[in-house]
This record gives structure tokens, sequence and C-alpha cells, in this order.
């Protein structure tokens, strides 16, 4: 039988405030365990809940951009459930009317169509602390810092069919969020945690089938594993005649398995009810103006603008529009050396390869700055050095060894030789050597051919000029010197 895979998201977005959406304590990350978190947010008896009027700022924002309409009267309640790293016993939420409402975020797919996904809203809450398991013997530690930090958490409809759709909506948010300013990204600090609800129903069939919530990924990769990984394993429960159950599950992406975490619970579960040390926040009109008004070009515009103003295609505006950091790398490149499409070349290439390769999260993180790929830009440009000098320039840039350009072409001897009587002088040497070579490219009157046997003397030329000689110029002198 063949099945269709439906898939919803609950991303939980950590907001980049200064301080904790209920109280003042630092949001900043890094501190020693237990050092940033107050009376209040460990709901010490005759402490009240402040709200953080940054945070509601920010989630307008959000929802402004993802089109969404924007809950003029918001009102939190308690969700009761006991975790050791959740001090009051209960987390501070929204349910029945969240800060964001229905909206929805467009998505470009692989195929090169594109697919909207629903959002169904997106409501503020607070986080919880963290257990920590490693360094402690049969026994957890409790860090308290994070709890109380404040957090969106936005639910989408069921609008996703594959784990590229999935993924595809998760990079789009975390490109909108971090453009916005409201999250720093860093998924691999927990600022973005993905949570993964799939089920299967027999293909075309309008009933859905029984969902299963992956927790906390951490990062795209996993979620495509997790996603494939939960696919096959209810597919081979459904064909083999079994049911499933509707569960929480934790995905180990290094292990590339995951396990039953707790059935899941439904609302009522929870006990919700409205939070009585805090009262309904209205939102006006010049409020939600004054958001629309902090909100900077977003990656669907910043693409168009791309296109438009670079000339870019649209994979590699697509790509340089997605992170802010890296439209800003761009641009303070494009604008130093003048050749956008060569910046584009080389983030969307070899620096983009590197990155990867090493596991580095932000272009802001590299040791190449705008200002210095510019400067190897503009020296490939003027034929100071060859693609292949730049190449090995930029591995030494890279590994942090000098930030200056010409200063590493003089060291390592990479300067392109450019002076045509040098040049002849090779290209005679060569060609007095290539007797036959020369006589079948000039016996051959097929221009085509003619051109594809000029690469035949490019080999020994960049090999007498030691790599250094100017591959245009070689080029030039032989088609004048052979006849043609």
């Amino acid at each position: 039988m063949q099945w269709d895979i439906v898939i919803g998201l609950e991303i939980h977005v950590q907001l980049a405030t200064q301080t904790k959406i209920f109280s003042g304590s630092s949001t900043a990350y890094g501190a020693e365990p237990n050092t940033q978190a107050n009376a209040v947010d460990l709901a010490m008896p005759g402490t009240l809940p402040v709200p953080n009027e940054q945070a509601f700022r920010y989630a307008v924002m959000f929802g402004l951009a993802t089109n969404a309409e924007i809950g003029r009267r918001s009102v939190f309640e308690r969700k009761n459930y006991f975790y050791p790293d959740l001090p009051k016993g209960y987390q501070t939420t929204q349910l029945a009317q969240p800060i964001v409402g229905p909206g929805y975020v467009d998505i470009d797919l692989a195929d090169g169509s594109s697919k909207r996904v629903r959002i169904h809203h997106a409501h503020l809450e607070e986080d919880a602390g963290k257990s920590l398991h490693e360094d402690y013997h049969g026994m957890s530690g409790i860090d308290l810092n994070r709890a109380g930090t404040p957090l969106i958490e936005v639910v989408t409809e069921p609008d996703m069919n594959s784990a590229d759709e999935a993924v595809a909506f998760a990079k789009k948010l975390h490109s909108l969020v971090t453009s916005l300013g409201i999250c720093d990204g860093d998924m691999s600090q927990g600022s973005m945690r993905f949570d993964v609800n799939i089920s299967l129903k027999p293909k075309g069939s309008d009933t859905l089938g029984t969902r299963t919530e992956t927790k906390n990924l951490n990062s795209f990769r996993f979620m495509e594993q997790a996603i494939a990984h939960e696919v096959e394993r209810q597919m081979d429960i459904l064909e083999d005649g079994g049911r499933i159950v509707q569960e929480t599950r934790l995905y180990n992406g290094d292990r590339d398995e995951s396990r039953s975490m707790r059935t899941k619970e439904e609302a009522n579960d929870y006990r919700y009810f409205p939070c009585p040390d805090l009262l309904p926040v209205e939102i006006d009109d010049a409020f939600i103006e004054d958001a629309r008004a902090r909100l900077p070009e977003l990656p669907d515009a910043r693409k168009a603008r791309f296109k438009e103003q670079y000339g870019l295609n649209d994979y590699d505006a697509g790509v340089l529009s997605g992170d802010a950091k890296l439209s800003a790398f761009f641009e303070e490149a494009s604008k130093k050396c003048e050749e956008p499409k060569l910046v584009a070349n080389w983030l969307n290439g070899e620096i983009a390869s590197r990155i990867n390769q090493e596991g580095i999260r932000s272009i802001a993180l590299a040791f190449i700055t705008p200002d210095v790929l510019a400067d190897l830009i503009i020296r490939i440009k003027d034929n100071t050095v060859s693609s292949a000098g730049a190449k090995k320039v930029f591995e030494a840039l890279w590994k942090g060894e000098n930030d200056d350009v010409d200063a590493i072409i003089d060291a390592k001897g990479l300067k392109q030789v450019s002076d045509t009587g040098a040049l002849e002088a090779m290209v005679d040497e060569v060609l007095a050597g290539m007797p036959d070579q020369v006589a079948q490219y000039q016996g051959e009157d097929d221009p085509k051919k003619r051109k594809k046997m000029l690469g035949g003397f490019m080999g020994p030329l960049m090999k007498a000029s030691k790599g250094q000689g100017n591959p245009k110029l070689f080029n030039e002198i032989l088609v004048r010197k052979l006849g043609g």
C-alpha cells in the first residue's frame, strides 16, 4: 500500500531580549549555572511577574512578517506539569488567546515550485531550565539560567508532505527570525528547537492517521533524518497490520534511532487555567504600527532585489538572501570590488564548502572578512593572481595565516606573469618543442577542433611559467603565433 505523509511542525524560537519574559534576569548565554535565575523565575512566595514589552514587540514583528492576524488581546495561562527543571511546577504560556493568529509562509522547493504553509498560531511563553546528566554519576544537575527565557512557539498546520518540505519551511523560518533580529538562530545553543508531528494515511484518503511527535530537534540535518526514520517506522508497523500509538518520541541523530518518551498528553492533562498573576495584555494600533516600522528588509524582498540590482541568478540570490549575515557579507564585499557575481561564486562555492566541512555556524565566525574577500577578487580581476593561485591565497586566508592578500601573494610567489615579452618567449620555446602538434593544429580546418587542440599547449606553458603565466594572454599569443 502507498502512503501519504502528513507533517506539522512546532518551533520554539528563543527571543533575543536582554532580560527574561517576566523578570529582570539576564538571558546572556554561557554564565555559570544558576547565576541568572532570580526569585521571580523560581516563583518564590510573594513575587509577581511583570511582562517584558520587548518580547511582545518581537512577537508582533513575527506576526507581521508571516502575514498573520495579531491578537489585540492576549492572555497567559498556566500549563501544569512536573519536571525537575521547571521550578514553578507550571509553565506560563498562552493557549486560548495567543499573541499571533493564523498566518502563512511561502517556501521554495527543489523542483522550482513554491508551496504555502499555513501557520495556525504563535504564542508567547517562558522556557524551562535545563537538566544536566553528563557530569553527575547516578544523578542529574539542574541549571535554571534558562528558566523564564522568552519564547514564541510557532505551530503550523499539517501542510507538509515530505522531509524536504519540512526542512525548507524550517530554513525559511530561521531566515525570517534572524533577518527580523528577534532571534540569533543559533540552534547549537537551543535558540531554535523543532518538534515534528508525523502521521501516515492511505494515499488519497481524507482521514488523517494517528500522529507521533518527535521532540527537540536542533538541526536541519537531524530533522530530515528523524522524519525519514519515523516515516519508515510507522510504515513498517502499518504494513504489518499494527496500529500507531499517539506518543512523544526522542530521536538520537548520532545513532539514527528513536525511542518512546511518553504517551501524548491532551490539553486537559495539563489543567490549563488563566494565570492569576498576569492581566490580559491589550495591544493597540500604535504598538502594531511601531512594530511594523521596525521591520527590516525580509528574505523574499531581498532575493528579488539581489536579482535585479546585482544580476544574480535565482539560485545565488536565494542562498545569499536567506541568511542575514551572509547577505550583509555579500553586499559589503560586492561594494568594494564591484564584482557581485564573483563574490557570489566564492560565497556559494569555496566558502560554503568550507563552512559545511568544518561545521562553522556562521560566516561571521570565519577568519575571512568581506574586505579581504573583495581584495582577493580585485587581484583576480586585475590579473595579479591566477584562479589556481587565488585558491592558494584563499587557503592561507581561511587558516588565518595572514589577512593581507598582497602579502600572501608575494610571500608565496603567486604573482601572475603578464609581461607579454616574457610570455612570448615561453610560447616560442614550447612551440619549438612540439612541432608535430603545431603541424596538426595548422592542418586542421574545423574551428571547434582547433580551439580544443589549444588546450594541449596550455599544460606545457603553465609548467614552463611555474603556474604563474596569465592563461588569457598565453591563449592570445598562441592563437596569433599558430596562425588563427
